[in-house]
């Protein structure tokens, strides 16, 4: 099979995912890629519209055992400037202890670092324009294993047409990490506790956990 073609962009569209990529490249350590972000205006309606530009957090203990990677911060997470705070968070923090994951050990994450307005689905623009942000804190951070929260997540690790329902339940190899693919905690909360998100989420992290005994 040919592999996929990636998208096209406009040329401003290219100019500012070039340069997010070379300030984010210049930042020697993860305060100084957080000071570098913070003010970022690459993306003119999420730069309008948002609250703060959510970086995300390294782990709170030690050197980051896994990354949990989602697709962007939501209301409660643009209030406040931290990832996965709100309802989406809690019950992520929730299934990582029932699998026997501690958030204290991983770096927390989005692709996209301001919230889209009404909670839309970041475009691909965006993606593009702030994929150097999180290609650097991979790069600083090093996290051996990723936890690809939702399909937008999933389809920046393992390319554009990446269907959720078979790539997820094993690991994916991407550049030297192990990558897992899995629901969105948003999804697990739609379908309710007993919906097949939840139970597939819970699924994907205790293999995870069990991957990094």
């Amino acid at each position: 099979m040919a592999a996929p073609r990636p998208p096209r962009f406009d040329a401003r569209t290219r100019e500012m995912a070039e340069e997010v990529a070379r300030t984010a490249a210049a930042a020697a350590d993860w305060p100084a890629l957080a000071a570098a972000a913070s003010p970022c205006v690459a993306c003119p309606e999420l730069a309008t519209t948002r609250q703060h530009v959510v970086v995300g957090d390294p782990p709170a203990r030690g050197p980051a055992r896994f990354a949990l990677i989602g697709e962007a911060p939501g209301a409660n997470e643009d209030e406040t400037g931290r990832p996965f705070v709100g309802r989406s968070g809690q019950l992520l923090d929730l299934l990582l202890a029932e699998a026997g994951l501690d958030r204290a050990e991983a770096a927390v994450l989005n692709i996209v670092k301001c919230r889209p307005p009404g909670n839309r689905t970041p475009k691909t623009p965006e993606v593009a324009r702030c994929s150097g942000w999180l290609r650097r804190q991979l790069e600083l951070l090093d996290p051996p294993v990723v936890v690809a929260l939702g399909l937008s997540s999933a389809k920046w690790f393992l390319g554009p047409r990446t269907v959720l329902a078979e790539a997820r339940g094993r690991p994916h190899d991407v550049g030297g990490r192990a990558v897992w693919a899995t629901y969105h905690p948003s999804a697990a909360i739609r379908f309710g506790p007993a919906g097949a998100p939840r139970a597939g989420l819970l699924a994907d992290l205790t293999s995870v956990a069990a991957s990094l005994r």
